[in-house]
């Protein structure tokens, strides 16, 4: 573009776009800042999903003032540890853009708040945790099926594939070496192959035939 100040312009304008967009896809967990690096007194022109306390009109980062001073700075830097200024623990990327002239003109900053995740993580283990010490080891499974899945396994481990991706030919083959192997004499044994295979009990007596 003939114009350097409506090229930065124009691309500050899209690059405000695509950060509201990633803040209404990653909300709330996830901070996304756009920044004018040509104004770097006033650097942030946007903010979405506002968990940093900043405001827009607040100056560029260290990292921002970093890609003004050298254009040879990395253009993307993905996944750093950084921190809030209340101390939670953040991880951050950072992309920075630049105009036909190869000069950093803005940045667009993701700043996940790992605390919520961490929060959930714990929530999560105390729900999965379940109690060894009561005495009772109890199965809904029926006898045989972990032979019938690990049967499957392995014969799509012979055909280097995975038994959700065998084709038709490769089911009826297996399910010919599973009536060989006595693997269908288990209880719900059409309903096992199905789930693992990935497809209707329909399609396990089709291939059965």
């Amino acid at each position: 573009m003939s114009n350097p100040s409506k090229e930065r312009q124009i691309l500050v304008e899209q690059l405000k776009q695509v950060a509201k967009g990633l803040a209404e896809t990653f909300a709330p967990f996830c901070e996304v800042v756009v920044h004018d690096l040509l104004h770097a007194d006033q650097a942030i022109v946007a903010i979405h999903n506002n968990l940093s306390g900043r405001e827009e009109g607040d100056p560029a980062t260290e990292l921002g003032l970093a890609r003004i001073a050298d254009e040879s700075y990395p253009q993307v830097i993905a996944n750093y540890p950084n921190q809030f200024a209340d101390g939670r623990q953040v991880k951050s990327t950072s992309i920075g853009i630049k105009d036909s002239g190869g000069r950093y003109v803005a940045a667009l900053c993701l700043n996940v708040d790992l605390t919520l995740f961490g929060t959930l993580q714990t929530m999560l283990g105390q729900f999965v945790s379940t109690d060894g010490t009561a005495g009772v080891k109890e199965s809904l499974d029926p006898p045989g099926a972990d032979g019938i899945r690990q049967r499957i396994d392995q014969f799509a481990a012979r055909l280097a594939t995975t038994p959700r991706a065998l084709k038709a030919a490769e089911r009826r083959a297996l399910m010919s070496e599973l009536r060989e192997a006595g693997s269908m004499e288990v209880r719900r044994a059409m309903e096992i192959v199905a789930l693992h295979l990935g497809v209707s009990r329909a399609t396990v007596y089709n291939d059965a035939k």
